[in-house]
C-alpha cells in the first residue's frame, strides 16, 4: 500500500498497520480498539496522553484489567456495556463521562464493528477526550448559578421587607415615607427585570436571534432621561458630567436597545470605576479612529469614562466575552458581553481604553442615516448634510461643547 508522503508519515514503512499508528497519533482525540475477545489491540498516542498512562504497553491484555473505566454510579463501565453480548441492533454509545481507577475523567464514545448484521462483534473502537474543557464549562456554569441566586436574592429580600413592612405598620407612615418605599420596592424589581433580560439576551445572542428596530432617534433626550434614571436612584448630580459636542448626527437605532447599552455602561462606571463619570457625545466614524481603520462611514459616538483605576491592557480583548468579570468581583459578567452584541448588531464598533488621566473608558459607535436608503459612504455630502439636527436639549455649557 502506497500513501503520499507528508509529515505524518515521515519515517514510516508503508504497511498498512503502520500507516493506520501514523495517521491515528495525529488526531486531537485518544483511539482504542478492542477485539472480539475483549483483548486491547489498539492504543494511539493521544489516547496515552489523555487517560494520563501508558496503556501501550498493554497491548494484548483483557481491556478490563488495561484499562478499568467507571461510570458516575460506581460500576465497570466494561460490564455495564459489555459490547460483545450485547443486542445485534445496538451499534455503539454515545459520549459518556466515566473514570480511570486513577481518578481521571474521560470523555467516551463507543462503536461495535461486526462482519454482518447478526454476526458477533469483531471488534469495539473507542473514542476519547479529555473533560477538562467540560469541568472548566461546569465551574463556569456552577459560579454563574452562584452569583444569580445572589444577585437575585438581594433585591428580593428587600422587596419582601419593605412591601411585609409597609402592610403591616401602613398607618405608621407618613406620605413622605410611604413614597420612598415605594420608589425602593420599583428600583429592586427594576434590577430584577433587568437581570432576567440579560439572561433572555444572552439567550438570543447565542442563538444567533438578536433583533434592533432601527428608528431615527436622537441622543441627547436618551441621555438626558439616564441622568434623571441616576438622580433618582439617589446619585450625586455633581458625579455625572455629560458633554456633547454638536453637530449630532441623527442616529437610526433601536432606542430602547440604546437605553440598555447606555444602562450597563453606567453601571458598570458607576460599580467599578471612581470618581465623576463622564458620558460624551460627538460625531465620528464608525471604526472609532476617523475612518484610519477601516470603517469611514459617519457615526455618533458615546463614550463612558470614569476616573478609577482603568483597565491593564491585557484583559482588553476579554472583558467583553461572556461571564468575565475582574478577580474578586462578583457579578453575573453579562454586562459588557451584552453591550458588544447590540452595538456590533446595530453595525457598529465598541472599545475599551484608558483615559489620558487614568481610568476606564468605553466607546461606542453607532452609524447614522436610513439603513433602508442603503449605505452611507464616507464621501457622499450630501447624505451627511440633513442628518446633523439642531434640537438643543442642554441646559448648561459653551457653544461648542455644551452639557446637559
Amino acid at each position: 500500500m502506497k500513501v503520499a508522503d507528508g509529515p505524518a508519515l515521515a519515517g514510516v514503512d508503508q504497511s498498512p498497520g503502520d500507516v493506520v499508528r501514523a495517521i491515528s497519533d495525529t488526531l486531537p482525540d485518544g483511539l482504542i480498539a478492542v477485539d472480539g475477545r475483549g483483548l486491547l489491540a489498539f492504543a494511539n498516542l493521544r489516547a496515552e496522553e489523555i487517560l494520563q498512562a501508558p496503556i501501550g504497553d498493554c497491548i494484548g491484555r483483557p481491556i478490563r484489567e488495561a484499562l478499568p473505566l467507571w461510570d458516575s454510579e460506581g460500576r465497570p463501565w466494561w460490564d455495564v456495556a459489555n459490547p460483545w453480548t450485547a443486542l445485534h441492533t445496538v451499534k455503539g454509545h454515545r459520549e459518556k463521562l466515566l473514570w480511570t481507577s486513577d481518578g481521571v475523567e474521560v470523555l467516551a464514545t463507543a462503536r461495535y464493528l461486526r462482519s454482518a448484521p447478526r454476526e458477533p462483534v469483531e471488534r469495539v473502537v473507542v473514542a476519547l477526550r479529555g473533560a477538562v474543557a467540560r469541568q472548566r464549562a461546569e465551574r463556569d456554569h456552577a459560579a454563574l448559578l452562584s452569583t444569580l441566586a445572589h444577585e437575585l436574592r438581594s433585591p428580593l429580600t428587600s422587596v419582601k421587607g419593605f412591601s411585609s413592612t409597609l402592610l403591616r405598620r401602613w398607618d405608621r407612615f407618613t406620605d413622605e415615607q410611604k413614597r420612598l418605599i415605594i420608589e425602593t420596592i420599583e428600583a429592586d424589581a427594576d434590577r430584577v427585570t433587568r437581570l432576567v433580560s440579560d439572561l433572555l439576551d444572552v439567550s438570543r445572542i447565542e442563538a444567533g436571534r438578536m433583533q434592533v428596530r432601527r428608528q431615527e432617534i436622537f441622543l441627547d433626550p436618551i441621555v438626558a432621561k439616564h441622568l434623571r434614571r441616576l438622580s433618582s436612584l439617589g446619585i450625586p448630580a455633581e458625579r455625572i458630567e455629560v458633554v456633547v459636542c454638536r453637530p449630532i448626527p441623527d442616529g437610526w437605532a433601536d432606542p430602547d436597545r440604546i437605553d440598555q447599552i447606555m444602562i450597563n455602561l453606567i453601571d458598570n462606571a458607576l460599580t467599578h470605576g471612581a470618581g465623576k463619570i463622564t458620558v460624551r457625545v460627538e460625531a465620528g466614524t464608525v471604526d472609532l479612529a476617523d475612518g484610519a481603520a477601516g470603517d469611514p462611514r459617519p457615526a455618533c459616538l458615546v463614550s463612558v469614562a470614569d476616573e478609577g483605576q482603568g483597565i491593564p491592557e491585557r484583559l482588553r480583548s476579554v472583558i467583553f466575552t461572556r461571564f468575565w468579570h475582574g478577580p474578586g468581583q462578583r457579578n453575573t459578567g453579562l454586562g459588557l458581553y451584552i453591550v458588544k452584541a447590540l452595538v456590533e448588531a446595530h453595525g457598529g464598533r465598541v472599545r475599551a481604553s484608558n483615559g489620558p488621566n487614568g481610568g476606564a473608558v468605553f466607546t461606542f459607535s453607532i452609524p447614522v442615516g436610513d439603513p433602508t436608503a442603503g449605505a452611507l459612504g464616507a464621501g457622499d455630502p450630501g447624505a451627511a448634510r440633513g442628518l446633523v439636527h439642531g434640537h438643543d436639549h442642554t441646559v448648561a455649557g459653551s457653544a461648542d461643547h455644551p452639557r446637559v
